[in-house]
């Protein structure tokens, strides 16, 4: 009984020990290899002259003025309004946090040109910050 018990130890312990060694088998869906196919396709489309339009959202860290803050919906659209009127060519954005809402512009890779562009503004808006946060990176020309 010891021996054959001893031989079913022993043959197990060689089954769990008999592994292939410096193989490595990766299981992954076919779609994976599209996607990113796709996104290094995306990075590549950058925003040109002929189609400024471009689907590439190019994104990073930079500087925004913000112009108003506060609580009425109507009073912020109607200062993004009157923003828009002056300075057509710069993108706005509102954003809304719990009770206020915020409207920031422009978007400028450093602090430098963000504080050129506040001084500008200030005789216009009485409250003027500057916010460093994600914009959208602005063709350089």
């Amino acid at each position: 009984m010891k021996v054959i018990l001893t031989t079913i130890v022993v043959l197990f312990s060689y089954v769990a020990y008999a592994q292939t060694k410096g193989q490595v088998v990766v299981v992954k869906d076919p779609l994976i290899d599209s996607l990113i196919a796709k996104r290094i396709e995306l990075n590549k489309a950058k925003p040109t002259v002929n189609n400024p339009t471009s689907p590439a959202i190019v994104s990073s860290m930079g500087y925004r003025v913000q112009i108003y803050y506060g609580a009425d919906r109507r009073e912020v659209f109607s200062q993004q309004a009157k923003f828009k009127a002056a300075y057509p060519k710069l993108n706005t954005y509102i954003t809304y946090k719990e009770p206020n809402y915020f409207l920031r512009v422009g978007d400028y890779r450093t602090r430098l040109e963000a504080q050129k562009f506040l001084n500008e503004l200030k005789p216009s808006y009485p409250t003027l910050f500057i916010f460093r946060e994600k914009i959208n990176a602005p063709i350089l020309e």
